[in-house]
């Protein structure tokens, strides 16, 4: 059967009108969204029953070494390095991410590689066999977590790693009990499910905690909930700043410290900072990872859409996911060095007095509940040589339509040209199409705004 359950299924979907056998992941996919009354449905009463079923509780305690990283910016860089480190070391590691940027395999890995459509689908039989044995309903995220939990356990892999999907207390995650706990950041984000005040959204991410865990926290300021948790639970703690830091050495090289050891290390392609954080964590773990594995690690590891520089369609791109005031910040504070770096260099390229001034084009999508008008005051406060903005509502329910980022644009860019397309891939064919083989096209915005500009220039 097709995704397309009756209305009385919809909210309350616990007899089998689950796809058929032979069904494809888009199917699944397609189904799994229907069967809940909401797409976001926060507790763990729910998933917790059919967990067990599953035996994926059971699981995680078993031989495994699990890294549960919660924040508000940075998870994904930081998943993917914790991920790479174990990797470089030998251990068969399980990766879990989201969202994803082009197909939704990209969230469940196993050693770095996506799993198939055939173990997804596989899972997602067994997981729906479970809730109806349970008789509960699920959300699409509740579903394909589990079904995520049940891959790793199923390939009995020796390090887990999971990326929490929002807040941590009350996050489908939070079902696994980890052995060492990552909370990037704080920030306001997801006001509407976590709070409006950095106490009480500390005390949701630092749910992810259990009695006597270790907890890296890769942010300076630490709310007072946290702190109160981390006594709680008599948990101990290692923060940057206090317990590890790190600093750039120069383009090439960086430095890494914490009580017990120094190492200058080759600068990832993701943040110094996430990676410090990433570091930090797997340093405080029982796990073997010699200083050999670190330096592959570094070398190696990579994530789409997280400062994603490339050069694609003979055009100089700069893909990131920032959609809030700290991930902005943070694009900015390396979006400015790259930027000098980038127009010397094509000013080089070409004698003087022919050489044509690079600019910047930005590529801009978000949703329609996320801070427009602060994310563009940012960018546009950083003084950046940017001479066009191209804009489209992205594919996605809650997406911000192409008149209300036309009107949030206009209210603060002056003497700037503002290009409105009917969908995203328009705009990135307009993008490429005005633009000149010495500017730089910046796609920001949100995780479907890249996916989708990485889609239409087949990428991934």
């Amino acid at each position: 059967m097709s995704a397309s359950a009756p209305s009385d299924l919809v909210n309350n979907n616990i007899s089998n009108n689950s796809p058929h056998s032979g069904a494809t992941l888009t199917e699944w996919l397609d189904y799994m969204q229907q069967i809940h009354v909401s797409a976001i449905d926060m507790g763990l009463s729910r998933v917790l029953p059919v967990a067990e079923y599953l035996g994926v509780v059971q699981s995680a305690q078993e031989d495994t070494y699990v890294f549960t990283v919660a924040g508000t910016n940075g998870k994904g860089s930081t998943t993917a390095v914790i991920n790479e480190l174990c990797q470089a070391a030998g251990y068969k590691t399980a990766l879990y991410q989201s969202p994803h940027l082009s197909v939704f395999n990209e969230r469940v890995r196993i050693n770095g590689e996506m799993v198939s459509d055939q173990t997804l689908i596989d899972a997602f039989n067994k997981v729906e066999a479970a809730r109806l044995e349970c008789e509960l309903t699920l959300s699409f995220f509740e579903m394909t977590t589990l079904a995520a939990l049940l891959i790793f356990a199923e390939a009995e892999c020796d390090v887990w790693v999971l990326e929490v999907g929002l807040g941590g207390r009350l996050d489908v995650v939070n079902i696994i009990d980890p052995d060492m706990a990552v909370i990037t950041n704080i920030g306001i984000d997801h006001v509407d499910w976590l709070g409006d005040n950095v106490e009480q959204i500390g005390a949701e991410k630092a749910g992810i905690l259990r009695d006597g865990i270790t907890l890296v926290y890769g942010a300076a300021d630490m709310p007072d909930s946290v702190q109160q948790l981390i006594k709680h639970h008599q948990a101990t703690c290692y923060q940057v700043g206090q317990d590890f830091s790190y600093r750039a050495q120069d383009t090439q090289t960086w430095q890494y410290s914490n009580a017990a050891i120094t190492l200058s290390l080759p600068r990832p392609a993701l943040s110094p900072m996430n990676t410090a954080n990433a570091l930090s964590a797997v340093l405080a773990s029982p796990l073997k990872i010699d200083t050999a594995a670190i330096e592959q690690a570094l070398g190696t590891v990579k994530l789409a859409g997280r400062f994603d520089y490339r050069e694609v369609a003979k055009r100089h791109w700069l893909f990131d996911v920032a959609h809030n005031e700290q991930g902005v910040d943070f694009l900015l504070a390396q979006l400015l060095p790259l930027w000098q770096a980038h127009s010397k260099r094509q000013q080089s390229k070409l004698p003087e007095s022919s050489a044509p001034q690079a600019t910047i084009k930005m590529l801009f999508s978000m949703l329609g509940d996320k801070d427009i008008a602060m994310v563009i005051q940012r960018l546009m406060a950083a003084g950046l040589p940017i001479t066009d903005w191209y804009i489209a509502e992205i594919d996605h329910p809650r997406a911000a339509s192409a008149e209300q980022l036309q009107t949030a644009l206009a209210k603060q860019v002056t003497d700037i040209s503002i290009h409105t397309h009917q969908n995203l891939q328009q705009a990135t064919y307009a993008v490429i199409n005005d633009s000149a083989p010495q500017d730089l096209i910046v796609v920001c915005g949100s995780f479907h705004t890249i996916g989708e500009a990485l889609a239409t220039l087949e990428v991934s």
